[in-house]
């Protein structure tokens, strides 16, 4: 059995650089989950108010909302910045894009009452929000890892539960058609059975919005001992299923309410990173890639285009 070798869990393409300050309210969604309560409370303050917060010293901000010093430093680190006095400056600089009439980034839930006009407006504007959060935040340097280790890969192994399972699909499919070997894996211990075949030159990649799916992190980690290069797609960077990660992409999601689980907004920002990744790697094969896809597409269009003449 191969092993990887690692310094560190969670990536093997260098520190991340800090993160925008568009980027800022993405990460504060995204993490508050996983944080203690005094860290939510620094969170949601820079977040809510980041004009106020940026005026602040370290002190100022930890006798603002309750915390200590140290719980205002470590709330910068988690979300990327090295130390307070970068995560000032990125408040700043998101103070001064939403004074130049930034469209707020929150919205109200879906009412059960509301009119399905405002049904289309909320989830539309909840659905721009969290692609913009996710590209935002997207750690390209990541991003352009995974893409060269899919483009050089044998064989490619997705795995993915429920809503997940259906955006691997959706990859697997993708690469199919440019010519790649793919396989998506719903059926854990199906998944598991092939994971145990990969070896250096293959790819194994996990989908899980909440990083914790024992479903999706044991094919994960079985590919990762056997050498594989793994990457994980979640909305939790700080979860499970990053262990056994050498790149993690991280997805933003819509505030979750009654009537929109999770699953349903994580799925879209699951797709644009998926989208990325295919995108990416055509661009990495063009050569092979766009014959492959010419090819596919003949091969359907009489599917597209049936004899006899066209339907009224």
């Amino acid at each position: 059995m191969t092993q990887h070798v690692k310094e560190s869990f969670g990536g093997s393409a260098g520190p991340a650089a800090p993160p925008a300050p568009a980027a800022l309210a993405a990460k504060v969604r995204t993490l508050a989950p996983s944080m203690t309560r005094s860290m939510q409370r620094v969170a949601e303050a820079v977040a809510g108010d980041p004009a106020g917060c940026a005026a602040l010293t370290v002190t100022g901000l930890a006798e603002l909302t309750g915390t200590s010093e140290a719980t205002v430093v470590r709330t910068a680190r988690l979300l990327g910045y090295p130390g307070y006095r970068d995560l000032r400056l990125a408040l700043a600089g998101l103070a001064a894009q939403q004074q130049s009439g930034r469209a707020p980034s929150v919205t109200a839930d879906i009412a059960v009452d509301d009119p399905i006009a405002d049904v289309v407006a909320k989830l539309a504007y909840d659905e721009q929000q969290t692609l913009a959060d996710t590209a935002a935040g997207l750690d390209t340097a990541q991003l352009g890892a995974a893409v060269a280790a899919l483009a050089a890969a044998g064989r490619i192994d997705v795995y993915g539960i429920g809503a997940s399972g259906l955006v691997a699909q959706d990859l697997v499919q993708k690469l199919l058609r440019i010519g790649l070997i793919a396989h998506a894996h719903s059926d854990p211990h199906l998944a598991v059975t092939n994971a145990v075949q990969l070896r250096t030159k293959d790819v194994a990649i996990a989908i899980t919005h909440s990083g914790s799916t024992g479903d999706v992190i044991e094919p994960l980690r079985v590919a990762f001992e056997h050498g594989a290069t793994t990457v994980a797609i979640t909305g939790r960077p700080d979860g499970p299923v990053t262990q056994y990660a050498d790149h993690v992409l991280t997805t933003s999601t819509a505030r979750e309410s009654e009537l929109r689980p999770a699953a349903m907004s994580s799925r879209t920002s699951q797709l644009l990173v998926v989208d990325c990744l295919f995108v990416g790697v055509a661009q990495r094969t063009y050569e092979t890639a766009a014959p492959a896809l010419a090819a596919s597409y003949e091969a359907l269009a009489h599917r597209h285009h049936p004899r006899g003449g066209t339907k009224r």
